[in-house]
């Protein structure tokens, strides 16, 4: 995964319009090349700690929810409807954090 800055982005397309102009000329500047890799390297690195990030706070919601399921086994009646509705909201923490895993491992 890379995640890339906007400033990152724009220096990207210059440097590539750049390279692509002195490759149909065919004298590419290998300064470009390296370049480029450099700023691929810096959005890989911060791509996989984003990516590390995104997996932790999905073990995080996955353990309040099984937390919220044992709270709600054990709630006693008059408190039952609140532990549910805490389990439903921590479900749906566990439904966006996978969806946001699964598209981040996506791209």
């Amino acid at each position: 995964m890379h995640s890339y800055t906007k400033a990152e982005s724009r220096e990207r397309a210059k440097l590539f319009r750049k390279g692509f102009r002195q490759a149909l000329a065919d004298c590419v500047d290998p300064d470009i090349r390296r370049e480029i890799e450099r700023i691929d390297q810096s959005a890989a690195t911060r791509g996989a700690q984003e990516l590390a990030a995104l997996h932790q706070v999905q073990a995080d919601a996955r353990q309040d929810l099984a937390t919220a399921k044992a709270v709600e086994r054990t709630a006693p009646r008059a408190e039952r409807a609140a532990a549910r509705q805490a389990r439903k909201a921590a479900e749906q923490r566990v439904r966006l954090a996978e969806r946001a895993v699964h598209k981040a491992e996506q791209s």
